[in-house]
Parts: C-alpha cells; structure tokens; sequence
C-alpha cells in the first residue's frame, strides 16, 4: 500500500538522482531478499550499493534431508551510463563480500564460508514510467574464497576445506528500479 503511494506521488521535473531497485530473479534463488541504492554522481557515473540476505532453510520429505542457499553479501560499486544516468547500456565494476553456506540442492554435500573479491557486469535499463525502470543485465565475480565442505548438511563431517581462487556467475538482473 505504501509502496503504491509512492509511485502515484508527483515527481519534480529535476534530473533523477537516486534509484532503489529489487532484482526479481534473486527470490527465485530460494527466496534471497535483496536491495540495491545508487546515486548518480555525474551524467554517466553512479555509485551503487547492494545487499543481499537468504537466512531460509527447506526441509525435504527425505528424513533428515534440507537444502539451502543462505547468504549475506555486500558490494559497493560503480557504473557508467553511456548515454544518461539510469538510462540505456551500463557497465558496472564492484566489489564485493559474501558469506554463504550453500547444500542438497543437487547432493548432500554442503559448503560454507567466506569470499571476497570484484564483480564486472553489464545491462540494460528500460523506462515504463517516468518514475519506474526495468534492469536487464548480467555479470560475474571472481576473487578469493575460504571454505570448508561437508558431507551432508546435518552430520557436520568434513570432507574437504582451504582457501582457493573462483570465478563464478554473480547476477542475473532482471530488477525493478525505482528513480527519484
């Protein structure tokens, strides 16, 4: 309802400043939540913010089975806007930090830790309202990660641990971005 309030209040005529933004496909990732906040600096720079949080656990109907993909992660970035702030291609660099424990999706194995390093992406905003974009994009991350395996998520048998380089996929956007 507030939300719905916000988006009928009359905006001024002034360049946009500030954006808000939720990326759809992240609640299908086992229900992350997720936020974003920019401001832009200049005509073709802002400066982004991000956070995600999946504190959720699903039991399955085998006995003792669950499956997760909890998560907390931080990224703090910029994007430059070839055309216009929060308008047409972007291109964005970030880094960022995320604590995950992630297992039984696909086996029973479940693996923990920390990673920390740069993310690179690159998108696509649409216009629906003067006040309301849509983001397509997608990116990937790639840094160092501390992390220990286990067997199952429940028996807390360690198979493997250490610290190790990736390069992973990190987002796949396709956002509501509200502009103020």
């Amino acid at each position: 309802m507030v939300a719905a309030a916000v988006f009928m209040l009359p905006q001024p005529s002034q360049a946009r400043r500030f954006s808000l933004s939720t990326n759809i496909v992240d609640y299908l990732n086992l229900g992350t939540l997720n936020l974003e906040a920019s401001y832009g600096l200049s005509r073709h720079w802002s400066l982004n913010a991000g956070v995600r949080y999946n504190p959720f656990t699903y039991n399955l109907p085998e006995k003792g089975s669950q499956m997760q993909n909890r998560k907390q992660s931080y990224e703090i970035g910029v994007r430059m806007w070839p055309w216009h702030v929060f308008s047409g291609w972007w291109v964005a660099a970030k880094a960022k930090y995320q604590e995950y424990n992630a297992g039984g999706i696909f086996s029973p194995e479940t693996e923990e830790g920390d990673g920390y390093g740069v993310g690179f992406s690159a998108g696509y905003s649409l216009m629906l309202l003067p006040s309301l974009n849509m983001e397509f994009g997608l990116g990937f991350w790639t840094g160092m990660k501390k992390y220990t395996i286990y067997d199952c998520p429940a028996c807390g048998q360690v198979t493997e641990s250490g610290t190790k380089a990736f390069i992973l996929p990190n987002e796949l956007l396709l956002s509501l971005v509200y502009v103020f």
